[in-house]
Formats: structure tokens, C-alpha cells, sequence
């Protein structure tokens, strides 16, 4: 079965989805981020935790992505950014994150060890909000969401550079992200 005929298989497409959320998870409790401490400890800029799994599972994830996309085994499906959905976005996922201690991502980990504070919290935020955006959805987009439309969708397009220019760059500057924490022992 190839890329193509597992995108019309819906099933298979829940299933794999599962499986990769599984050991999506699998891999935030393992890297120590679905802690509550970690977590503040990532808030209060002493434990760089959170940065370090993160900015990994970017490289990995942006490497198998765009050669995926060289053997044209898959699309991109982008949406046009605007500095009102950033802002938004940033705000209420800044909000959520300081308030409760955890992102949606470690929130379903800690749910998955057990941790109540994210059951109750994180997944009934996480439900509330997602209704009350699908419910304002139409306004939002009509006065928020269309401020400041970027003038492209993806960061090599801005700079009108080939995309393979654009995934070194990001490697490197990530990579040296990773060298510097590494080396302030952080």
C-alpha cells in the first residue's frame, strides 16, 4: 500500500494517527517534558527541557517532511498566516500554558500517566476553548484572524529561495540553539 492509497483509507488514517500520538507521547514522557516541573522550570528560564525536545523533534520532523516531499510522497497543504492569528494564537496558547503548566501536546501525556490536573484542566480548556472558537470562528476570522496577512505561506517563499536552502538554514540555526544550551549547561 503506498502514501496515496493510505490517504483515502480513513480508518487507516485514524489508526496511524493513534499510533503516531502514541509514541508521540511515548517520547514527551521519556524527554522528562510531560513533568509539571519541567515544564515551570521551562517557564522560569532554569530548565531547558522543553526547548531541547521540542527544537529536536522540529529537526527530525522538518528533515523526514521535505524528503518525503523530494520523493513526492507527499503535499503540502499550507494556509496564509497573518500577525492577528500570531498574535491570538501566541496569547491564548501563552495563557493556557502559564496558567495550567502545560502546551496541548504535553497536556495529553500527562493525561496518559495519569495526572488529574491535566484531565480536569488541560483536556476541559482544551474542549471549552476549541467550542468557543468554533462558535465565534466566523468573527474572529472576519476582524482578527485577516489582520496583517503574510505576503507568503512559507518562510522560503518569503525569502523566494529554494525550499532545501531554506531547511539547512533552519538545521544549522536550530542545531546551534541546541550547541549553545548545551554548552551554557542549561
Amino acid at each position: 500500500m503506498n502514501l496515496k492509497e493510505c490517504h483515502k483509507n480513513a480508518g487507516l488514517q485514524k489508526v496511524l494517527g493513534l499510533l503516531i500520538g502514541i509514541g508521540f507521547g511515548f517520547c514527551l514522557q521519556k524527554g522528562g517534558v510531560t513533568s509539571y516541573d519541567t515544564i515551570i522550570g521551562q517557564l522560569l528560564l532554569t530548565d531547558f527541557t522543553v526547548v531541547k525536545v521540542i527544537v529536536s523533534a522540529i529537526l527530525v520532523g522538518m528533515i523526514g517532511i521535505h524528503i518525503m516531499k523530494s520523493f513526492t510522497l507527499i503535499e503540502f497543504h499550507t494556509f496564509p498566516g497573518s500577525i492577528g492569528s500570531s498574535v491570538i494564537g501566541g496569547l491564548l496558547f501563552g495563557i493556557g500554558f502559564g496558567l495550567l503548566g502545560y502546551c496541548p501536546g504535553t497536556v495529553a501525556g500527562a493525561i496518559g500517566q495519569g495526572q488529574m490536573d491535566a484531565l480536569l484542566g488541560g483536556a476541559v480548556g482544551i474542549l471549552i476553548g476549541t467550542g468557543l472558537f468554533a462558535h465565534f470562528y466566523p468573527v474572529i476570522n472576519e476582524k482578527i484572524l485577516s489582520i496583517g496577512i503574510f505576503p507568503a505561506e512559507t518562510i522560503p517563499e518569503l525569502f523566494h529561495i529554494p525550499r532545501w536552502i531554506g531547511v539547512v538554514i533552519f538545521i544549522l540555526c536550530l542545531s546551534g540553539v541546541l550547541f549553545i544550551l548545551q554548552m551554557l549547561g542549561l
